[in-house]
């Protein structure tokens, strides 16, 4: 039986509810990969993963199939790596924490999405400041000259048919747990990391609901890692809002800027998200790096201390700067000067009260009626977050967008999918 037939057999199979094997899963990778299947034959495939799940050998065989139908990266010694599961918009910690890491003296290469289900992903954000599609020689030699890159995992033939399938499910908007699983781990060992942070928020509005839902998703990600013999923590966080205060690209890279600057007014909470998962990642690879261990001992009180010290020192945003620089983009950049939607409207309070609810679906909702991700300066700025006071006339949040007819939608659909309450 050649591939192709295996392959559609296999789909049929799994949309039965029967388990494939390795030489099943591949054949239909391949077939994906290399666009033979079509749209039709690859949406019954992630539709029947949607449906009837995958078992932990399945999603084994899925990662490691998805990695070997494309290039590799390969690296020496500790190659770290972070990744949220993405699904809360305004939570740009990638820039900050890639910055310190790789400042740290690590290799922290990172392949990074575009927006699926969300107003913009780390790629469409970077993209604000520098080219993210870069060759595999590029990108190899941005890493030689800073430790780290912030790139487009779909820049060049990296797990294929992850991106294939992403085109399927783009349109209803979803990703099964699984798929999630999958396509961060085939990324992640196709770039050659071996030192992974995994950033799993979940709330009542998230990707992921709820705590048990998180925990076992936490496990397959343990499964995987231990299956391809790479250290991973999965950090699990009760998500309610943002950590920052702007949604959609330019809005997003300028709060990470700002902690990087060390602005008045950056957002606290992004930089407390951020400082968390790099000490953490530090601490991964520390655990494989004895005379660095003993340097940080010796110097600093702690892994967080010495983390702190790179971020106030602002050792992190020169580091920021070389990468934007290597990246082709330009290193002189500031927070103040990035450009934002020139239509606007600020949605004033018609009462007193605290912000007691933030609705993370539907910000995401009105952010995309606006024209995110591909108009970079549209947007919302959270002028008001989670138990801030407000009073009458406040501005709780501000519209922005490139077009005068997404504005104009954005403020009509605030009717159906209201962002913020308070009482």
């Amino acid at each position: 039986m050649d591939e192709n037939h295996l392959a559609i057999n296999a789909i049929r199979k799994k949309l039965l509810g029967k388990k494939l094997t390795y030489k099943e899963i591949y054949a239909i990778m391949d077939e994906i990969s290399k666009e033979k299947l079509g749209d039709v034959l690859t949406t019954y495939f992630a539709a029947s993963g949607y449906s009837k799940g995958f078992s932990n050998e399945e999603l084994y065989y899925l990662t490691k199939a998805m990695v070997e139908t494309g290039d590799k990266l390969e690296f020496k010694g500790i190659v770290a790596d972070k990744h949220s599961i993405g699904g809360v918009p305004g939570t740009r910690t990638t820039p900050i924490v890639v910055s310190i890491v790789a400042a740290a003296g690590f290799k922290i290469p990172k392949s990074s999405s575009r927006a699926i289900t969300s107003p913009d992903g780390t790629a469409d954000d970077m993209e604000v400041l520098a080219p993210v599609s870069l060759s595999k020689e590029q990108i190899y030699k941005v890493v030689e000259k800073t430790n780290a890159c912030i790139v487009w995992g779909g820049s060049f033939h990296l797990a294929p048919a992850d991106d294939i399938l992403i085109q399927v499910e783009r349109p209803l908007s979803f990703e099964s747990y699984d798929k999630i699983l999958i396509s961060i781990m085939a990324k992640k060992i196709a770039f050659g990391s071996n030192h992974i942070i995994i950033d799993l928020p979940y709330g009542k509005t998230t990707k992921v609901h709820s705590l048990k839902d998180a925990e076992a998703l936490k496990n397959k990600f343990e499964f995987l890692a231990k299956r391809f013999k790479v250290k991973i923590k999965v950090i699990i966080y009760k998500t309610a809002e943002p950590a920052g205060r702007g949604i959609g690209p330019v809005l997003e890279i300028r709060d990470s800027l700002r902690v990087l600057e060390r602005t008045d007014d950056r957002p606290l909470d992004l930089e407390v998200r951020s400082m968390h998962l790099a000490t953490e990642l530090l601490e991964l690879c520390l655990s494989d790096d004895k005379i660095k261990l003993e340097y940080v001992r010796k110097n600093f009180k702690s892994i967080y201390a010495w983390a702190l010290h790179i971020l106030e020192e602002k050792i992190a945003l020169e580091k920021f700067k070389e990468i934007i620089k290597a990246q082709g983009g330009n290193p002189k950049v500031e927070s103040n000067s990035l450009p934002l939607g020139k239509f606007v409207h600020q949605e004033k309070a018609t009462k007193n009260g605290i912000v007691n609810e933030l609705n993370i679906r539907n910000l995401t909702a009105i952010a995309r009626i606006l024209g995110t991700p591909l108009a970079k300066s549209s947007g919302i700025y959270m002028d008001k977050k989670l138990g801030e006071s407000v009073r009458l006339g406040d501005t709780i949040f501000t519209l922005f967008s490139e077009k005068l007819y997404n504005l104009k939608e954005g403020k009509q659909a605030l009717a159906n999918f209201p962002i913020i309450n308070f009482e």
